[in-house]
């Protein structure tokens, strides 16, 4: 299957935008009060948004990686 060059670069974009946000957002989440209990353990709040961040990053990655092969 073909993949017009536009599209790619939408892959691309998309892919790069996921990428450069989601480590932002874990920033945050980290230096939230309700990442680490009274003893400094993780939280399911902390474990959830690292979960969530993980895998919305894999994607970007795969994203990113498809609409380079595509464009080649």
């Amino acid at each position: 299957m073909e993949l017009p060059a536009f599209l790619a670069v939408v892959l691309i974009i998309a892919g790069v935008w996921s990428l450069a946000v989601w480590p932002q957002f874990l920033k945050r989440v980290r230096n939230d009060p309700r990442a680490r209990d009274a003893a400094g353990k993780a939280t399911r709040f902390l474990t959830v948004h690292v979960v969530l961040v993980s895998i919305s990053m894999l994607l970007g990655a795969a994203t990113a990686a498809i609409g380079i092969a595509a464009l080649l």
